[in-house]
């Protein structure tokens, strides 16, 4: 279960980091000084870096089949199996009714 986590966060993480990177070509594409320009533009190199680690690690981890589509459809199947099953978990009791465990006025 902890290595399920783990895939789950790195993933998570992942597309956070594609989120950024997005956004600082946008933002690059819309500042007016040359200063920030830079500014972006050094963040946007680290953000590309941490991509490139990231996919490494999850490559390495068998999380992650950016070349290879049936085995990442397998795992993409599986992880949504998976959270089916969670859904299905039976977490609480049928009777949640919890009338009269608590004093409440009559009128």
């Amino acid at each position: 279960m902890p290595d399920l986590a783990d895939s789950a966060l790195a993933l998570e993480f992942l597309l956070s980091v594609k989120s950024g990177i997005k956004d600082y070509a946008i933002a690059i594409t819309e500042t007016a000084t040359p200063e920030l320009r830079q500014a972006l533009r050094t963040q946007l190199d680290s953000a590309i870096q941490l991509h490139g680690e990231l996919s490494q690690l999850m490559i390495k981890k068998g999380w992650l089949f950016p070349t290879d589509t049936k085995k990442q459809f397998e795992l993409d199947l599986k992880s949504a199996q998976t959270a089916v099953d969670i859904a299905g978990l039976k977490l609480f009791p049928d009777n949640t009714n919890r009338l009269g465990t608590f004093a409440t006025p009559y009128n």
